[in-house]
């Protein structure tokens, strides 16, 4: 069995428990997983925080060590794609999902010090991360 962090398209969060990632897609798409909140089928996966990967009896103890580099990579692309950039007006931004103004959404952007102290004064949840520019070039 595999667990995953869900989201509906109202913002509630919940977990599902599927024998793989195929089940998982599968019963999504013929809209068989439902938020347990407002019963919405517009589902999709979310990060988890942590994951855990179970070995079979006969593999070796430890998995050998994680490959920080790959990792970090792997959450910047999710960052990037699932993420919408909504630059300097990340504040502003935060704030109107916060009180409902604007629908709610994953958003990435830039603060200063003083926006920063006022999205938690308001009770604004928020994580910093130091994200790579892209060189838009380098897709070309």
């Amino acid at each position: 069995m595999i667990v995953f962090d869900l989201e509906c398209s109202r913002g509630h969060i919940f977990e599902g428990w599927f024998d793989s990632l195929e089940s998982f897609e599968e019963q999504n798409a013929k809209k068989l997983v439902i938020c347990p909140h407002c019963e919405d089928a517009s589902i999709r996966r979310v990060m988890s925080p942590v994951a855990f990967k179970k070995t079979h009896a006969d593999a070796p103890a430890s998995p050998g060590p994680i490959d920080y580099q790959r990792l970090a990579r792997e959450v910047v692309n999710y960052i990037q794609d699932n993420f919408e950039d909504v630059g300097p007006k990340f504040t502003a931004e935060a704030l109107k999902i916060h009180y409902g103004v604007s629908e709610r959404r994953n958003i990435r952007g830039s603060a200063t010090s003083d926006e920063e102290e006022t999205l938690k004064e308001e009770g604004v949840e928020f994580f910093k991360a130091p994200l790579p520019k892209v060189d838009d070039s380098e897709n070309n």
